[in-house]
């Protein structure tokens, strides 16, 4: 990196710290405008659908387009398989020629997450150096926005297309803060299609210095008391892993948890939790009444046999036991829900549906996986469908990186 990039990305940071949250976006976009000399820069942030963009504004109120909130503006732009979707996929800046202007897109993503797009707009044709400052720029972004946006709802309004019902609130509450994340090991990525009364579904992960942590878990019922019951399960699973406890640990605390807190007599919660060692594949699964996860490998998928225990809750002084799998290069491991299989779900053929999506990156395959539980059941489900996906390519150390994403990870382009 030269001396006035290094100034450029010194400048986005203290910009971004002396303004306020709301406006960290609008200094940092300003102060890359100057520095490349580019006729306007907007950042583009991913839609909570996975299927848009979105375009957030500041200007006082008018009839322009996209939604309002005061002098907020929010522009939806759905994906419709051009350049700057590309972009996103791809993981790679795209130069798009205009009329009198080129633009330039490029992904604003830290460790695989896609965060969203930089948009600039130049005089002349950049040049091949030129597009990658621009791409680290946007990498740089990437951590403006991460940073922010836990100071304010601006990108929260601004990514929900739909308002949130109280149970939905609560349920997004219980997800981690970033559904991707790429490593050197492996990546993964999960995704929630909520139905038209959430029906408790979460998914959770935590990265340790050798050891992957994940869940996914689904409350009984729908609606607020659904959230409620997942709340406490998810809450006690992860004070139980933040303590260090087994995985068998983790499910006697939840199941003692919900048993006596749940506000719905007879409340429960199907899970199943796992832990990878980083450095060996060896990954440990407990499956508390739940689907059995998947194991996609060699051109088949496979059920994951484990030993069967109770949901958590139904019994209190009930014992839980974990089973084992050793994952090898090339292997991936997809948990689900039950919201995958309900009802007009079921005709989703789910094998088949995992291997002809084995080529696409988690992050784009969660979605795919989505897309096709919305085609059969939807457009409304009755049942949240949720999935994680996780890719297992061993090498646990650092990674190769450019701009965020690991290069040799992305999903070909179509």
């Amino acid at each position: 990196m030269e001396n006035s990039e290094r100034a450029v990305v010194a400048g986005i940071l203290q910009a971004a710290e002396d303004g306020a949250p709301v406006e960290a976006v609008e200094a940092v976009t300003a102060t890359i405008a100057a520095a490349l000399n580019a006729l306007s820069v907007s950042l583009l942030i991913a839609d909570l659908s996975g299927r848009a963009l979105v375009r957030l504004t500041h200007q006082p109120a008018d009839d322009g387009p996209g939604r309002r909130q005061d002098e907020e503006a929010a522009e939806v732009l759905p994906f419709d398989g051009g350049p700057y979707e590309q972009a996103l996929r791809q993981q790679t800046a795209r130069v798009i020629p205009g009329h009198g202007r080129w633009t330039v897109v490029a992904p604003v993503t830290e460790r695989g997450e896609a965060i969203g797009l930089l948009e600039i707009d130049l005089p002349g044709e950049p040049d091949d150096a030129a597009v990658a400052r621009i791409a680290r720029t946007a990498h740089a972004l990437a951590f403006v926005v991460i940073a922010n946006r836990r100071h304010t709802d601006l990108f929260e309004w601004g990514q929900r297309t739909t308002p949130f019902s109280l149970s939905a609130e609560i349920q997004r509450r219980l997800l981690p803060a970033s559904f991707t994340c790429e490593a050197g090991a492996f990546t993964l990525s999960g995704w929630l299609e909520p139905a038209a009364s959430v029906g408790g579904d979460t998914f959770d992960y935590s990265l340790a210095r050798d050891v992957l942590h994940l869940s996914v878990t689904d409350a009984m019922g729908h609606g607020v008391a659904s959230a409620l019951t997942a709340t406490l399960g998810v809450g006690s699973l992860r004070n139980t892993r933040r303590r260090g406890g087994s995985l068998v640990a983790q499910a006697e605390e939840a199941n003692r948890a919900i048993a006596q807190h749940a506000n719905v007599r007879g409340a429960y919660v199907t899970a199943v939790l796992g832990r990878v060692d980083l450095p060996t594949g060896r990954c440990e699964l407990l499956n508390a009444g739940h689907i059995p996860p998947m194991l996609v490998r060699g051109g088949r998928v496979l059920p994951v046999d484990l030993p069967a225990n109770f949901p958590l809750g139904m019994f209190p002084e009930e014992g839980f036991r974990s089973g084992e799998l050793s994952l090898l290069p090339g292997d991936r491991l997809v948990l689900v829900t039950d919201g995958m299989r309900d009802r007009n779900a079921a005709d989703v053929d789910l094998p088949a549906t995992l291997l002809r999506l084995a080529h696409l990156h988690p992050r784009e395959a969660v979605r795919a996986l989505s897309d096709a539980v919305l085609a059969a059941a939807g457009p409304v489900l009755d049942d949240d469908a949720t999935m994680l996906v996780i890719d297992w390519y061993d090498g646990h150390g650092p990674r190769n990186t450019t701009a965020g994403a690991d290069p040799a990870r992305v999903s070909p382009d179509e």
